[in-house]
């Protein structure tokens, strides 16, 4: 693994959609705090581009094994992504707090 490396990060169409749906629903409570939180999760996602091996596999029954590395954001907010050569794939971006155990079935 080389830490120098930089990776290019792509976010699929689903990873936005469901970003967009948890900033909407903050931003129902506080603008001011969705765009916060946003621009901390997008900050995170950019993150992987330096050393994205840093963060562990989820593990699931029902994932196929070392499929998806994980990345917390402030403790809620779930990020699922995959490494294909230089490339950071963002598949998923998950808030905690409600039911994805769609995910994991």
């Amino acid at each position: 693994m080389d830490q120098n490396k930089l990776y290019k990060v792509k976010i699929s169409e689903e990873a936005q959609r469901e970003l967009g749906n948890i900033v909407s629903y903050v931003a129902l409570n506080s603008i001011q705090a969705a765009r916060v939180l946003k621009k901390d999760i997008v900050a995170e996602i950019s993150s992987l581009k330096l050393f994205p091996e840093r963060t562990s596999f989820l593990e699931g029954e029902f994932i196929p094994f070392n499929k998806y590395h994980k990345l917390v954001v402030r403790k809620n907010y779930l990020v699922l992504y995959q490494i294909k050569d230089d490339t950071v794939w963002v598949e998923y971006v998950i808030d905690c707090r409600q039911d994805y155990q769609w995910l994991i079935r």
